[in-house]
């Protein structure tokens, strides 16, 4: 089996300045805002993305889109 990818930005910041941390597996640190934080896979859902979902049904609520 593959190594498991890595994130590529902090979820908090968005700098790219990242280490694994001491605490265990997909345990992170953000050297620029000194935040750590967790990865974890919660599990195969088991239903697909539904064709036509709204925005609420994908889990998109609360994101705007500020394009003019």
């Amino acid at each position: 089996m593959s190594e498991r990818a890595a994130p590529f930005h902090c979820p908090y910041c968005g700098d790219e300045d990242l280490r694994p941390h001491e605490e265990g597996h997909g345990a992170w640190e953000c050297a620029a805002c000194n935040r750590a934080f967790q990865l974890r896979f919660l599990g195969l859902l088991s239903r697909g993305p539904a064709a036509g979902a709204t925005g609420a049904q994908r889990g998109t609520e609360g994101v705007t889109d500020d394009r003019p």
